[in-house]
């Protein structure tokens, strides 16, 4: 009889749960939009809760499924979510209607989390007069003001590139490219030596490895935040790397420290935020706390080192395939340079029309962030159709598959440069390239991104050639687990030093 009753409970509460799961599951048709039939328990997210395809390849199939289509009903497990596919869609989502999608829906809890009240993550309200009061430090011309710090990273990055050359060995890209705009970040944002580059016991560099490395408890975390919230609120704390969060807000609040006890001023990240936090009436609906301050600090550095590395490194492995772009960008590198009494100046990486056209493919071809979520914050109607999404509901901008629709670029998977060549980037819609996003709410430091990402490509190839090795995968192959989009096991090339 106990045994009876276990299962007749069991079974209801298996019902119960099926009935939670799939109770939306007639939402995209009731809407009369097209998309792929959701499969209990995961609705259309199979591969990705069981770590099988990254989210930007898996949108990209229902993209490519439902071509012609301006949008794409789909089920996050038991969520239902709209991929847009019309550019005017996108372009309508990002900037045109922004005011109704100006949240990306991230759940956070500073309780659970005291780094995730960052600019990435923060809802419009305290969003808005954080994103005014940072906007300054990212201006071209205090780009062009510490330009310097950036060389001076570039050279040591050089000579550690000598000497790593010199052995004759496959080198990883992805981890010399990391360790560069880890010191990068280091330098210019914070005013700090890490001594990434040279010294594989930097704790800055372990910080970073740390925080992008892939776990089940990561993605666990990841799956709660999106669909249960609610449950991530009470089991978030434990899932939480307080390693990485102590690091940073110690090291942060030490800076911060050591600045005023010694009137140190650099104009740069960090004075900013000591600015932010000695003036926060200032700061309309923000309580600007130490853990903001940490919060905004941390952002910029794990935005700023992973993705311009893992575009470095993108980058070097089509170079290194491809070598007549290779040659084709070190003579430009080296006559811009030449214009400039053999220095490498500001306007000279400004003026490498070439080395941009490279970045931008680059980017095309593996843009870090293959989808973006957003949530709308009201009743909304897209233009031109009769699809109306509740408030709440989310939306995804599908990068990757913008970028490889074959209808815009021609053999998507081919690497070619000239796809960016003034008239060809004007014949296309703007909302097929979207690497750092578009609108209000766009990457915040696109420009530094791109500086510190050509910096580091020009000096590489100034003095060095770079090739496939055996050790070099051909195909590229993705990590299904990351979060952004990276290699599966590294990138391995063979770099020599070219004679004078």
């Amino acid at each position: 009889m106990a045994a009876l009753e276990i299962l007749c409970s069991v079974a209801v509460v298996f019902i119960l749960f099926y009935y939670y799961v799939t109770r939306n599951y007639n939402f995209w048709k009731q809407r009369h939009v097209a998309g792929p039939e959701p499969m209990f328990p995961f609705g259309n997210f199979k591969e990705i809760t069981f770590g099988q395809l990254p989210i930007g390849i898996l949108i990209k199939q229902y993209y490519d499924q439902f071509k012609g289509e301006p949008m794409v009903g789909i089920f996050v497990r038991s969520l239902p979510t709209l991929i847009v596919r019309d550019p005017e869609l996108v372009k309508d989502v990002l900037i045109k209607d922004f005011t109704s999608f100006p949240n990306r829906g991230i759940h956070y809890n500073t309780k659970v989390d005291p780094l995730s009240e960052n600019l990435f993550m923060l809802k419009e309200t305290k969003w808005r007069p954080l994103r005014r009061k940072l906007t300054p430090v990212f201006t071209s011309g205090k780009l062009k003001q510490m330009f310097y710090l950036l060389l001076e990273c570039g050279d040591v990055f050089e000579k550690y590139l000598d000497h790593l050359s010199e052995k004759n060995e496959p080198i990883e890209c992805r981890d010399i490219t990391a360790k560069f705009t880890t010191e990068v970040i280091g330098t210019c944002a914070f005013g700090l030596k890490t001594d990434a580059i040279a010294d594989d016991n930097s704790e800055f560099r372990k910080m970073g490895i740390r925080v992008f490395s892939t776990s089940f408890m990561k993605t666990l975390q990841f799956i709660l935040r999106q669909s249960m919230p609610w449950l991530y609120n009470i089991l978030g704390k434990c899932m939480a790397d307080w390693v990485v969060i102590d690091f940073f807000t110690k090291s942060i609040k030490d800076t911060i420290e050591h600045r005023k006890q010694n009137n140190i001023v650099r104009h740069d990240f960090i004075d900013l935020l000591i600015d932010m936090k000695e003036h926060s009436d200032n700061m309309s609906d923000v309580d600007v706390t130490d853990n903001l301050i940490a919060a905004q600090a941390f952002i910029f550095f794990v935005a700023g080192f992973e993705t311009s590395s893992t575009t470095m490194s993108n980058a070097l492995y089509e170079l290194a395939l491809n070598q007549d772009i290779q040659d084709k960008l070190r003579q430009e590198i080296k006559e811009e340079i030449m214009k400039n009494n053999g220095e490498l100046t500001y306007e000279a990486v400004k003026d490498m029309k070439y080395l941009h056209m490279v970045f931008q493919e680059t980017l095309r071809k593996y843009p870090p962030a293959t989808v973006m979520f957003r949530v709308v914050n009201q009743p909304y109607t897209f233009r031109g159709t009769n699809v109306t999404i509740p408030k709440e509901h989310r939306v995804i901008i599908p990068i990757y598959g913008l970028h490889h629709d074959p209808d815009v670029y021609p053999s998507p998977e081919t690497f070619d440069p000239e796809r960016f060549t003034a008239e060809n980037v004007k014949a296309r819609h703007p909302m097929y390239f979207i690497p750092f996003s578009d609108g209000p709410r766009n990457c915040i430091g696109e420009r530094f991104a791109v500086y510190q990402t050509k910096v580091g490509l020009i000096k590489v190839l100034i003095n060095h050639k770079v090739d496939v090795c055996e050790k070099t995968k051909i195909p590229y192959e993705f990590n299904t687990r990351a979060f952004i989009l990276t290699p599966k096991d590294g990138i391995y090339l063979k770099f020599s030093k070219l004679n004078a």
